[in-house]
């Protein structure tokens, strides 16, 4: 989707669009005042202060802007003087507070025609280049951004050069609101969120809490297979442990505030690698023990800016699929080939295709950041890089990416709708074994320091969660889906056969679903639909007496009459396979 603040065209025919909201606005409203109008990522807003916005004052808006883009009026900048300034908008307190922050010298002003606006521009030439817009929200906002001030009417628009790209963008948005998987999430009753709990502390509802289950099952599964042990670390840590690590300094503005308890200073853990590292310095270890796979599904807390907050996909709250691998200097390439062998064997699972590698590494000009010790990271760099060039992957380099310990391969995905964000990652550590002083006993007997490979193959269960929703748009497949089969009773003379089919599934580690509502059939089958259910069983008469069932599928409609025994294998089959059917479009289906 294109970045309107990027797009230097596009940038400055939304700013001025602003401005034409803002002349329609003043002329509908005659006591309006405008705090700011910047181009955002998304298209533009302008702060207003008015009555409450309505969707039906937004249409009168959008008609007025219509008028004043058809009148054509020429844009014209003048400059006057900052006392000038003052004395033109002395009745508007949003507009002096804006001038009194300013230099003395002169100050830019637009004009066009009846409506004049304090502003650095630039603009385009005429307002009727605006008139291929759209506002497509509108909400609250304190002036300033301090809750105790004043709320503004805060109204979102985009403008494009041709209607042509305006329709295309807005398909866009469409498709956009249709994936949002904070809609899903609530749609189908995944998870929910509450003020009174706090932001970005999303909770988990049963049907989501069976997604987060089957996730965690499959992944922890997948780990014991390749050797990974299993452990469970606290939530909480001593700053002295973060400061051990050297996440005090670089990370603590990313941590929520320390707790003093009984003379010892604790943090919400942002992060499991120091826990881990104690893991391993609990014991002695000899070179024949590694590599040493430690695997945690584990609740971390980050402090994120309110703005930055995202349902599940970004929240103060998360699960890491974390682990960290101890291994020698020697076992780094197979170790980390293993782990990119793993996270491509999980997108095939899920059908993940789209998305590209980026080998993370530091920005040597940035001692604040990394860690300081040009060796350590020329060699762990080139490390990655000998890796990934061995086994074949293709992968771009970005500089300063990398964790403060380490360089990293990113696996970034591309989902439908949105910009890109890492999904997988793992990191190469010579850092953190230092600084906890972690040895193994080696062949000729010395004391080495082991290799530490940090890696995510879900991320956190939540992003992973809500990136599978997006891309599916709650299709889930099968095997994930919360409820699996919908039993549906024509009417409530077959309840009792409907009973015992519902019995039998659940009886077979199906989950299963009963509908007992007076409800016609047709509105039942809509209502699994909505649900995105794979399965309906649809009972009545003929089937009761046929002892069999009749299957209806999100995947290819009416799929005729089947043995119970029948569907359940199958349906067993499709769940331990994970297979991932095709839904047939509804004109091809019979």
């Amino acid at each position: 989707m294109v970045n309107f603040k990027e797009d230097l065209e596009l940038n400055t025919l939304n700013h001025s669009c602003a401005h034409l909201m803002a002349q329609a606005i003043k002329r509908i409203y005659p006591d309006a005042k405008f705090w700011v109008g910047p181009v955002v990522e998304e298209g533009f807003y302008y702060d207003v202060d008015v009555p409450t916005i309505t969707d039906e004052d937004i249409e009168k808006i959008e008609k007025e802007m219509k008028k004043c883009a058809k009148d054509a009026k020429r844009i014209v900048r003048s400059e006057i003087s900052k006392a000038e300034a003052l004395e033109m908008f002395k009745d508007d307190e949003y507009k002096l507070d804006l001038i009194n922050g300013l230099d003395d010298g002169n100050i830019s002003i637009y004009t066009q025609g009846d409506f004049t606006d304090l502003c650095r521009g630039p603009h385009v030439d005429n307002t009727k280049l605006c008139k291929n817009f759209k506002l497509i929200k509108h909400s609250g906002a304190y002036w300033k951004g301090d809750s105790k001030n004043k709320v503004l009417q805060r109204i979102y628009g985009v403008c494009f050069p041709t209607p042509e790209e305006l329709e295309d963008h807005l398909k866009l948005l469409a498709e956009a609101k249709e994936r949002d998987h904070r809609k899903i999430g609530k749609d189908l009753s995944i998870f929910m969120t509450d003020d009174l709990i706090g932001q970005g502390l999303p909770m988990f509802l049963p049907k989501g809490y069976t997604i987060w289950n089957e996730l965690e099952t499959y992944i922890r599964d997948k780990e014991l297979r390749l050797g990974y042990q299993h452990v469970l670390t606290p939530c909480i840590g001593t700053v002295n442990l973060y400061k051990t690590s050297g996440h005090w300094d670089h990370y603590k503005e990313n941590m929520f505030p320390a707790m003093e308890v009984d003379d010892e200073t604790f943090v919400l853990r942002p992060m499991n690698c120091p826990h881990h590292m104690m893991i391993y310095a609990n014991a002695p270890h000899s070179y024949r023990e590694l590599p040493i796979r430690l695997a945690e599904i584990a609740h971390d807390f980050r402090y994120e800016a309110s703005g930055a907050l995202k349902g599940i996909e970004r929240g103060r709250h998360f699960c890491q699929n974390d682990s960290h691998i101890f291994v020698t200097p020697d076992q780094i390439k197979d170790e980390f080939k293993s782990v990119v062998d793993l996270i491509f064997d999980v997108y095939k699972d899920f059908n993940i295709t789209n998305y590209r590698c980026v080998l993370s590494l530091r920005d040597p000009a940035d001692t604040e950041k990394y860690h300081p010790d040009d060796e350590m990271w020329n060699t762990a760099e080139q490390a990655l890089r000998e890796t990934l060039d061995a086994i074949g992957i293709e992968y771009t380099e970005e500089i300063g990416e990398a964790a403060f310990y380490g360089p990293k391969l990113d696996v970034n995905v591309k989902p439908a709708v949105g910009a890109e964000y890492t999904l997988s990652t793992c990191q190469l550590d010579f850092c953190l074994p230092m600084k906890f002083d972690l040895k193994y006993v080696d062949a000729d007997g010395t004391k080495k320091t082991p290799v530490v490979l940090h890696r995510a193959i879900l991320g956190s269960l939540d992003r992973f969660m809500a990136y599978i929703l997006e891309e599916t748009k709650g299709k889930l497949p099968t095997w994930l889906s919360p409820v699996q089969v919908k039993v549906l009773p024509l009417s409530d003379k077959y309840v009792d056969y409907a009973t015992s089919v519902y019995e039998k599934l659940r009886n077979e580690g199906i989950r299963a679903e009963i509908d007992t509502r007076d409800e016609k059939i047709g509105y039942k089958i809509r209502e699994a639909r909505l649900e995105r259910t794979p399965y309906m069983l649809v009972l009545g008469q003929q089937e009761e007496e046929a002892g069999n069932i009749a299957v209806r599928s999100r995947f290819a409609g009416d799929e005729g009459a089947k043995a119970l025994d029948e569907f359940i294998k199958e349906l067993k089959e499709e769940i331990s396979t994970k297979k991932i059917r095709e839904e047939i479009p509804f004109e091809d289906r019979k």
